[in-house]
């Protein structure tokens, strides 16, 4: 499985629309919000898409799966990217475990969850991915970012 890590301005982000067709593309807006730049396309992605969501002290893995789930309502979301400073692994599965229908009582060293729902859940299964230095790992497996290169206005990272 190859994935393109796409990151873009804002003024850039029809990269995202061009380099949705070619391969599986997890974008990052690197001056605006992912999600709200992720959405604001809805009407012009027709390809599944993924989106770089970065954790942190002012955005938990638990807004992370918020928005996660509504964005997959906008568009065909398919991959979802959790990078953290630290313990990506714990964020990611925070997020996964945020993404159903059911009642979510979820433990680890990051987080206590009890009878808490994020409903809807997603209309198509997604894939939650970690990143850690420069891998991306989820349940189908690892894998690793590869050759870099700018194109549209937008930095390119290979993963496979």
């Amino acid at each position: 499985m190859e994935l393109i890590r796409v990151v873009a301005p804002l003024a850039h982000r029809d990269a995202l629309v061009r380099l949705s067709h070619e391969s599986a593309t997890l974008f990052e807006c690197s001056d605006a919000d992912t999600v709200i730049v992720a959405a604001s396309l809805h009407d012009r992605l027709t390809a599944e898409v993924g989106v770089w969501l970065t954790v942190s002290a002012d955005y938990s893995a638990q807004l992370c799966a918020r928005d996660v789930k509504t964005l997959s309502h906008l568009v065909a979301l398919r991959h979802v990217v959790i990078q953290a400073e630290t313990r990506s692994f714990d964020h990611a599965a925070i997020v996964r475990s945020l993404l159903t229908d059911d009642e979510v009582n979820f433990d680890n060293e990051l987080a206590t969850i009890r009878g808490a729902y994020n409903r809807p859940a997603p209309p198509a299964p997604l894939t939650v991915w970690s990143a850690q230095q420069g891998a991306l790992t989820s349940d189908l497996g690892v894998v690793r970012a590869g050759r870099t290169e700018s194109r549209d206005g937008a930095k390119l990272t290979y993963f496979g």
